[in-house]
């Protein structure tokens, strides 16, 4: 089941969650997160001027209310479509980035290794939280992004984890 959450200028205006919050609520209800892994993906609707050249993710209000999202559910890249480009839309909004035409997305190299090692640090916890094995999927989430990780390194996370 495809979830598909629209955004308008109001609610990113407002940094309104409950669009998102209805359906994770909904999921956490019924015990179905966990299936839902690649699922999720935003319309945004925000009105621009014809000759407003930005991408969404050069709008501080559409960025903003990202932030607040990923401050919320730091663990949300788990559900959004992937293959819809969702990850790297998601990671524009967060991560500072320059956009050419010929290149696509830019994104600061060190910003965007702290995003990505962060984030393998918090999926690989909730992941284990939940009962999803982690590796795997955490290995193709970075490789979207343009790292490869050694099997050491989850290692020793998951060394770290039992000791703690």
């Amino acid at each position: 089941m495809t979830i598909a959450i629209t955004l308008n200028s109001d609610c990113l205006h407002n940094l309104d969650l409950s669009p998102v919050q209805t359906e994770i609520d909904k999921l956490k209800h019924s015990g179905a997160i966990a299936s839902q892994e690649q699922q999720l993906s935003f319309s945004i609707d925000y009105p621009r001027e014809p000759s407003d050249p930005r991408e969404l993710s050069e709008i501080p209000e559409v960025r903003l209310w990202f932030i607040r999202l990923d401050a919320k559910y730091p663990w949300l890249p788990f559900l959004l479509d992937w293959k819809a480009g969702e990850l790297a839309r998601y990671v524009a909004m967060l991560v500072p980035h320059q956009f050419s035409p010929k290149e696509g997305i830019q994104y600061n190299p060190e910003a965007l290794e702290i995003f990505v090692m962060k984030k393998v640090f918090i999926l690989s916890d909730w992941m284990q939280e939940m009962g999803i094995p982690s590796q795997s999927r955490l290995k193709s989430m970075t490789q979207l992004l343009g790292y490869e990780i050694d099997d050491a390194f989850f290692e020793l996370i998951s060394s770290q984890r039992s000791s703690e």
